[in-house]
């Protein structure tokens, strides 16, 4: 007779999640990942199917392998919930055993989005901002302002960090974050002031509109995290081709050929750009000059981090 006895999985909240991921330790995973890609036909990432949805929201469904262990991330994007005070983000990722195809554990999907995010951008500021030690700013204090205020403060070091938003009282909770941290932290009210005085900038807003105009110092590193469509846009066209005559350039991906909205706006190969892939297994040296990296996300990413959370998960279950 087959054995049809349900098999619990463990569900976890945000927090639960959370505690998974710490910030260095996913950074790692992550970059241990783009080493393994060189020579493991284990790992498969299948291209996102992104479904389009009313208001300008949108269904993903991402699904990835590392032979072991293999997930699917379903999650909703739905803009207008920002102005409802609403997750924009919403959804789950689900993990099985490859062995057995037996579902071991069910994660929070808004969680590994943020944090995950968070890390590659650490990852990318680790290997190829010129002065990795900020100050840093961030434009937008969203869900992902505070991602990645919190992994530049803990996985780089970041002790001082300027913060910009078009809602005053999502700036005030972000600087009252930074603050608990034992950041220095301020609100930029000037932006083109904070823009000449921070080497580090990361832009993560809903990205309906362009934030970031003024051309950055020949020193900073710019990580753009909000447009991953074709359409959104965070920073003005003559600002990418500037970087891209007086510095460097780098997508998270090749995916970013049609999704990197910033760059495709602007007019540049996006195909000819490399990637963080690239800077981990050339193990290339700093660069000394500017350097935008544009991310757009990945499920090999929520792949890193599904890996590091079961691990975790694992060690805590056991005896």
């Amino acid at each position: 007779m087959t054995d049809t006895t349900p098999i619990p999985t463990d569900a976890l909240d945000a927090q639960a999640t959370a505690a998974l991921l710490p910030w260095s330790a996913l950074a790692d995973e992550i970059e241990t990942l783009l080493q393994q890609l060189q020579n493991s036909s284990s790992i498969s990432v299948p291209a996102r199917i992104v479904m389009p949805l009313a208001r300008g929201g949108s269904l993903f469904c991402m699904p990835a392998t590392d032979g072991q262990l293999a997930m699917t991330k379903l999650i909703s994007f739905t803009p207008g919930n920002a102005t409802h005070m609403r997750p924009t983000i919403q959804g789950d990722i689900v993990v099985f055993d490859v062995a057995t195809g037996q579902r071991q554990l069910i994660l929070d999907g808004p969680t590994i989005t943020a944090r995950r995010t968070a890390a590659v951008s650490l990852l990318a500021a680790r290997r190829l901002a010129p002065r990795p030690q900020g100050p840093l700013l961030i434009v937008g204090a969203g869900v992902q302002g505070s991602a990645h205020l919190h992994a530049f403060a803990q996985g780089l070091g970041t002790r001082e960090v300027w913060i910009r938003s078009r809602s005053a009282a999502s700036a005030a909770q972000l600087l009252e974050q930074a603050k608990a941290l034992g950041l220095q932290a301020h609100i930029a009210d000037d932006l083109v002031q904070a823009v000449r005085h921070c080497p580090l900038i990361v832009t993560c807003t809903p990205a309906q509109a362009v934030v970031l105009t003024e051309a950055p110092r020949p020193d900073a590193f710019v990580c753009a995290v909000g447009a991953f469509t074709p359409q959104m846009v965070e920073l003005a066209p003559q600002l990418c081709r500037s970087m891209q005559d007086a510095g460097q350039i780098v997508v998270d991906t090749e995916d970013a050929v049609h999704e990197a909205g910033d760059l495709l706006q602007a007019g540049i190969d996006v195909s000819a750009l490399p990637t963080l892939a690239a800077v981990v297994q050339q193990d290339w040296p700093r660069p000394a000059g500017a350097v935008l990296f544009k991310s757009c996300g990945w499920g090999g990413w929520d792949l890193a981090a599904t890996r590091l959370a079961w691990r975790q998960h694992q060690m805590l279950q056991a005896p």
